[in-house]
């Protein structure tokens, strides 16, 4: 196995374990209420 494909293979598994990363930080369940916030606000009634 050449070195370039090995460069390939380091950089598409350490890109697949930032994906996974950001996909775990955002949908935990600690976050909701910081998540949903934004839309809740945007849908409420200012009168």
């Amino acid at each position: 196995m050449s070195f370039q494909a090995i460069a390939y293979t380091v950089f598409t598994i350490s890109l697949a374990v930032v994906m996974a990363g950001i996909i775990i930080y955002y949908y935990n369940p600690a976050r909701r209420q910081e998540v949903e916030e934004p839309k809740l606000r945007m849908l409420r009634d200012d009168d």
